[in-house]
Protein backbone atom coordinates (compact mmCIF):
# COMPACT_ATOMS: atom_id res chain seq x y z
CA UNK A 1 0.00 0.00 0.00
CA UNK A 2 1.39 3.38 -0.99
CA UNK A 3 2.06 5.88 1.79
CA UNK A 4 -0.65 8.46 2.19
CA UNK A 5 0.24 11.73 0.52
CA UNK A 6 -0.81 14.99 2.09
CA UNK A 7 -0.91 18.64 1.21
CA UNK A 8 0.17 19.27 4.83
CA UNK A 9 -2.19 22.22 5.12
CA UNK A 10 -4.40 22.90 8.13
CA UNK A 11 -7.50 23.35 5.98
CA UNK A 12 -10.57 21.10 5.79
CA UNK A 13 -10.63 21.28 1.97
CA UNK A 14 -6.98 20.20 1.82
CA UNK A 15 -7.65 17.37 4.28
CA UNK A 16 -10.60 16.21 2.17
CA UNK A 17 -8.44 16.21 -0.95
CA UNK A 18 -5.83 14.18 0.90
CA UNK A 19 -8.43 11.40 1.03
CA UNK A 20 -10.41 11.80 -2.21
CA UNK A 21 -8.31 14.03 -4.45
CA UNK A 22 -6.57 11.26 -6.37
CA UNK A 23 -7.84 10.51 -9.87
CA UNK A 24 -10.62 7.87 -9.96
CA UNK A 25 -11.39 7.96 -6.23
CA UNK A 26 -14.63 9.92 -6.45
CA UNK A 27 -15.74 7.92 -9.48
CA UNK A 28 -15.23 4.74 -7.46
CA UNK A 29 -17.47 6.32 -4.82
CA UNK A 30 -20.05 7.03 -7.54
CA UNK A 31 -20.09 3.34 -8.44
CA UNK A 32 -20.25 2.15 -4.83
CA UNK A 33 -23.24 4.40 -4.13
CA UNK A 34 -25.05 1.70 -6.09
CA UNK A 35 -24.26 -0.86 -3.38
CA UNK A 36 -21.59 -3.55 -2.93
CA UNK A 37 -19.58 -4.26 -6.09
CA UNK A 38 -17.06 -6.87 -7.09
CA UNK A 39 -13.69 -5.72 -8.39
CA UNK A 40 -14.54 -6.97 -11.90
CA UNK A 41 -17.82 -5.02 -11.87
CA UNK A 42 -16.03 -1.85 -10.83
CA UNK A 43 -13.42 -2.29 -13.53
CA UNK A 44 -16.13 -2.82 -16.17
CA UNK A 45 -17.98 0.35 -15.19
CA UNK A 46 -14.88 2.53 -14.93
CA UNK A 47 -13.63 2.40 -18.51
CA UNK A 48 -10.12 3.78 -18.78
CA UNK A 49 -8.86 2.83 -15.33
CA UNK A 50 -5.98 0.36 -15.23
CA UNK A 51 -6.18 -2.70 -12.99
CA UNK A 52 -3.16 -1.49 -10.99
CA UNK A 53 -4.63 1.95 -10.35
CA UNK A 54 -8.03 0.56 -9.40
CA UNK A 55 -6.49 -1.90 -6.95
CA UNK A 56 -4.33 0.85 -5.46
CA UNK A 57 -7.24 3.26 -5.06
CA UNK A 58 -9.40 0.61 -3.39
CA UNK A 59 -6.63 -0.17 -0.90
CA UNK A 60 -6.17 3.53 -0.15
CA UNK A 61 -9.93 4.02 0.30
CA UNK A 62 -10.10 1.09 2.68
CA UNK A 63 -7.16 2.46 4.67
CA UNK A 64 -8.84 5.86 4.87
CA UNK A 65 -12.11 4.41 6.14
CA UNK A 66 -14.16 5.13 3.02
CA UNK A 67 -14.73 1.51 1.98
CA UNK A 68 -14.68 -1.98 3.39
CA UNK A 69 -14.12 -5.32 1.71
CA UNK A 70 -15.98 -8.49 2.64
CA UNK A 71 -16.39 -11.98 1.26
CA UNK A 72 -19.81 -13.07 0.07
CA UNK A 73 -21.13 -16.32 1.54
CA UNK A 74 -21.28 -19.43 -0.69
CA UNK A 75 -22.14 -19.95 -3.45
CA UNK A 76 -20.92 -16.43 -4.28
CA UNK A 77 -17.57 -16.69 -2.46
CA UNK A 78 -16.34 -13.47 -4.10
CA UNK A 79 -15.08 -10.32 -2.41
CA UNK A 80 -17.14 -7.16 -2.70
CA UNK A 81 -16.32 -3.55 -1.88
CA UNK A 82 -18.83 -1.24 -0.25
CA UNK A 83 -18.93 2.24 1.22
CA UNK A 84 -18.72 2.88 4.92
CA UNK A 85 -21.01 5.48 6.47
CA UNK A 86 -18.10 7.92 6.09
CA UNK A 87 -17.84 7.08 2.40
CA UNK A 88 -21.58 7.48 1.87
CA UNK A 89 -21.32 11.00 3.26
CA UNK A 90 -19.65 11.87 -0.05
CA UNK A 91 -23.03 11.71 -1.85
CA UNK A 92 -23.76 15.45 -1.49
CA UNK A 93 -20.15 16.18 -2.49
CA UNK A 94 -20.63 14.24 -5.73
CA UNK A 95 -24.01 15.88 -6.30
CA UNK A 96 -22.51 19.35 -5.87
CA UNK A 97 -19.60 18.44 -8.12
CA UNK A 98 -22.02 17.11 -10.73
CA UNK A 99 -24.11 20.29 -10.56
CA UNK A 100 -20.99 22.37 -11.09
CA UNK A 101 -19.79 20.15 -13.93
CA UNK A 102 -23.12 20.05 -15.78
CA UNK A 103 -22.13 23.09 -17.81
CA UNK A 104 -19.02 21.23 -19.01
CA UNK A 105 -20.92 18.30 -20.53
CA UNK A 106 -21.87 19.80 -23.89
CA UNK A 107 -22.85 17.29 -26.55
CA UNK A 108 -21.82 13.69 -26.09
CA UNK A 109 -18.52 12.99 -27.85
CA UNK A 110 -17.99 9.85 -29.96
CA UNK A 111 -15.29 8.76 -27.51
CA UNK A 112 -17.49 9.17 -24.42
CA UNK A 113 -18.39 6.00 -22.57
CA UNK A 114 -21.83 5.91 -20.96
CA UNK A 115 -23.67 3.74 -18.47
CA UNK A 116 -27.36 4.13 -17.70
CA UNK A 117 -26.79 4.43 -13.94
CA UNK A 118 -24.48 7.40 -14.42
CA UNK A 119 -27.64 9.44 -14.92
CA UNK A 120 -28.93 8.54 -11.45
CA UNK A 121 -27.26 11.45 -9.67
CA UNK A 122 -28.37 14.13 -12.20
CA UNK A 123 -31.95 12.85 -12.10
CA UNK A 124 -31.99 13.07 -8.31
CA UNK A 125 -31.82 16.86 -8.71
CA UNK A 126 -35.37 16.86 -10.04
CA UNK A 127 -36.92 14.32 -7.67
CA UNK A 128 -38.36 15.10 -4.25
CA UNK A 129 -39.95 12.99 -1.57
CA UNK A 130 -39.35 9.39 -0.57
CA UNK A 131 -39.79 6.16 -2.45
CA UNK A 132 -38.50 3.88 -5.17
CA UNK A 133 -38.19 5.21 -8.72
CA UNK A 134 -37.52 3.01 -11.74
CA UNK A 135 -35.97 4.73 -14.75
CA UNK A 136 -35.75 3.41 -18.29
CA UNK A 137 -33.35 5.05 -20.75
CA UNK A 138 -32.21 4.10 -24.24
CA UNK A 139 -28.97 2.94 -22.59
CA UNK A 140 -30.69 0.68 -20.06
CA UNK A 141 -32.58 0.70 -16.78
CA UNK A 142 -31.76 1.65 -13.21
CA UNK A 143 -33.65 2.54 -10.06
CA UNK A 144 -33.11 5.06 -7.29
CA UNK A 145 -34.20 5.23 -3.66
CA UNK A 146 -35.31 8.71 -2.65
CA UNK A 147 -34.81 9.76 0.93
CA UNK A 148 -32.87 6.65 1.96
CA UNK A 149 -30.48 7.49 4.78
CA UNK A 150 -28.68 4.15 4.55
CA UNK A 151 -27.93 1.61 1.88
CA UNK A 152 -27.57 2.11 -1.87
CA UNK A 153 -28.67 5.31 -3.57
CA UNK A 154 -29.37 3.55 -6.86
CA UNK A 155 -29.20 0.12 -8.46
CA UNK A 156 -28.68 -1.27 -11.95
CA UNK A 157 -31.59 -2.81 -13.82
CA UNK A 158 -35.32 -2.85 -12.99
CA UNK A 159 -36.42 -2.40 -9.40
CA UNK A 160 -36.70 -5.69 -7.52
CA UNK A 161 -40.02 -4.63 -6.01
CA UNK A 162 -42.91 -2.58 -7.27
CA UNK A 163 -41.64 1.00 -7.68
CA UNK A 164 -43.62 4.03 -6.60
CA UNK A 165 -43.17 5.52 -10.07
CA UNK A 166 -41.68 4.53 -13.42
CA UNK A 167 -40.02 7.09 -15.69
CA UNK A 168 -39.14 6.75 -19.38
CA UNK A 169 -36.72 9.18 -21.04
CA UNK A 170 -35.07 9.18 -24.44
CA UNK A 171 -31.38 9.97 -24.80
CA UNK A 172 -31.80 13.60 -25.86
CA UNK A 173 -34.06 14.40 -22.90
CA UNK A 174 -31.80 12.67 -20.41
CA UNK A 175 -28.75 14.51 -21.70
CA UNK A 176 -30.59 17.85 -21.54
CA UNK A 177 -31.57 17.21 -17.91
CA UNK A 178 -28.01 16.17 -17.08
CA UNK A 179 -26.62 19.38 -18.59
CA UNK A 180 -29.14 21.50 -16.72
CA UNK A 181 -30.70 22.73 -19.97
CA UNK A 182 -34.04 21.23 -18.94
CA UNK A 183 -35.53 20.43 -15.55
CA UNK A 184 -37.18 17.09 -14.99
CA UNK A 185 -40.49 18.78 -14.18
CA UNK A 186 -40.38 20.81 -17.41
CA UNK A 187 -39.58 17.64 -19.35
CA UNK A 188 -42.65 15.99 -17.83
CA UNK A 189 -44.82 19.00 -18.67
CA UNK A 190 -43.60 18.92 -22.27
CA UNK A 191 -44.42 15.23 -22.57
CA UNK A 192 -40.77 14.23 -22.94
CA UNK A 193 -40.82 11.99 -19.86
CA UNK A 194 -43.29 9.15 -19.49
CA UNK A 195 -44.62 8.86 -15.94
CA UNK A 196 -46.35 5.66 -14.81
CA UNK A 197 -47.77 5.33 -11.31
CA UNK A 198 -50.56 6.59 -9.09
CA UNK A 199 -48.69 7.28 -5.87
CA UNK A 200 -47.52 10.53 -4.32
CA UNK A 201 -44.27 10.66 -6.32
CA UNK A 202 -46.02 10.15 -9.64
CA UNK A 203 -48.71 12.72 -8.87
CA UNK A 204 -46.09 15.21 -7.71
CA UNK A 205 -44.25 14.93 -11.02
CA UNK A 206 -47.42 15.30 -13.08
CA UNK A 207 -48.71 18.23 -11.07
CA UNK A 208 -45.39 19.91 -10.29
Amino acid sequence: MSPRRSYDQYCSAARALDAVGDRWTLLIVRELLGGPRRYTDLHADLPGVSTDVLASRLKDMERDGLTTRRRLPPPGAAYVYELTSRGRELLPVLQALGDWGAAELGERRPTDAVRAHWFALPLLRGLEGEGLVEVRLDEGEFHVWLGAEEGPVYGDGPAREEPDVRLRLDTATCEAVSRGDLTLLDAVREGRVGVVGEGTLAKGLREG
